[in-house]
């Protein structure tokens, strides 16, 4: 009787042992989803930037605002927000005027990190080089990196002026950039919006281009009407190919740098900027998109979000996060919308959202306190 119960003694401890100790029969653990609770920071209407002093509070506002990630411009009217050897060899100038003697973006790094705070180089002018300068310095010393219109002037949008982003030398110009961030700086991600990779539909019509799509249509001519579809395919197949290498070039130098993009709603975007984001996003172009939801009312948010969300496969939601407008110029939304707008989204299961811009902050402070204490998660 003694050996028998020895022996079920044995084959008991063998069964416990072998299902709770063996790390190989446990359950797979659930996949950890990283929440984006981000905002962007500006040179433009705001004195986040302006100075060492300021950045430190930018950031402890971040924080408490319960932000975990700030999108910091580092490219825009033709130069950037730190100290650039590619711009200093090209054009003379290594950072924005005014910064000449610090460096903007290492100190955002430095002070957003000790916080746990993600920071993403934020190219916010991408292919535009000036906004009603005439192209800037970098079309006077390069006007064959002009994009032209239908009457072969520089393009001009809304005030900004293009360069072209079909043309060799200004792709390898934005990358060398974008290399530049990736290699000196511990960025998190890097972060384009509705100018990178954009062109304003009206674009197109510079020589290069005209021969290039030539080449590849059996000898046809560009379409006179700007939004021909098969013109506006061609043009944003192009742009594709441009993400595509930006991921590429990005995650050679760093694969843990995030790529991610911030454009115009579709498919506005696309026929408009000739932004085909729903496909980066399809074929592995982007980590994640923050479509611009910049709207006024519950029910125009709620009509583009599901819009918007129509073009998201279920698997790749966790990727994508609406842009939230909390403040532009000086107009600012009313904080019952404002939740409101959180609640859609969590209605819908997304746990992301971004919004536009840093200084919005300050106008809802209660609303951020609670964002922050998880309120709305």
């Amino acid at each position: 009787m003694k050996r028998l119960l020895y022996l079920l003694f044995i084959v008991a401890s063998f069964f416990s042992c072998s299902t709770s100790d063996d790390p190989e029969t446990e359950k797979p653990q659930p996949e950890t989803i990283e929440l984006t609770k981000g905002v962007w920071v500006t040179n433009v209407a705001s004195q986040a930037l302006a100075s060492k002093d300021n950045i430190i509070a930018t950031v402890a506002n971040c924080e408490k605002s319960g932000l975990n990630t700030i999108y910091m411009v580092v490219w825009n009217k033709g130069y950037t927000l730190y100290q650039s050897q590619v711009m200093k060899d090209r054009f003379g100038a290594s950072i924005f005027p005014g910064y000449e003697n610090w460096d903007p973006l290492m100190v955002m790094i430095e002070e957003a990190h000790k916080k746990n705070i993600k920071v993403y180089a934020w190219f916010e002018y991408g292919f535009a080089c000036s906004f009603g300068a005439n192209g800037g310095h970098i079309i006077k010393k390069y006007p064959d990196w002009a994009s032209k219109d239908q009457n072969n002037n520089l393009l001009n949008k809304n005030g900004f002026e293009w360069m072209n982003p079909f043309y060799p030398e200004v792709q390898n110009f934005m990358l060398d950039l974008i290399s530049e961030v990736v290699e000196k700086y511990d960025v998190d991600g890097i972060q384009g919006d509705d100018r990178m990779p954009a062109l304003p539909v009206e674009g197109g019509y510079d020589a290069y281009t005209k021969e290039l799509f030539k080449k590849e249509n059996g000898g046809a001519d560009v379409p006179l009407n700007v939004k021909d579809p098969a013109w506006i395919q061609w043009r944003a197949d192009k742009l594709s190919q441009f993400q595509s290498r930006l991921y590429q070039t990005v995650k050679k130098i760093k694969a843990n740098v995030k790529v991610t993009n911030a454009p115009s709603v579709h498919p506005w975007a696309k026929e408009n900027y000739l932004q085909d984001w729903p496909n980066w996003l399809e074929k592995g172009y982007t980590d994640h998109v923050s479509p611009q939801h910049y709207r006024k009312d519950i029910d125009s948010y709620k009509q583009t979000l599901q819009q918007q969300l129509s073009f998201v496969k279920s698997q790749d939601r966790k990727k994508f996060s609406p842009g939230l407008l909390i403040q532009n110029g000086s107009e600012n939304p009313d904080e019952s919308f404002l939740i409101k707008m959180i609640k859609e989204n969590r209605y819908n299961g997304l746990k992301n959202e971004s919004f536009w811009f840093y200084e919005g902050l300050n106008k809802f402070p209660d609303f951020f306190r609670d964002y922050k204490s998880g309120k709305y998660n």
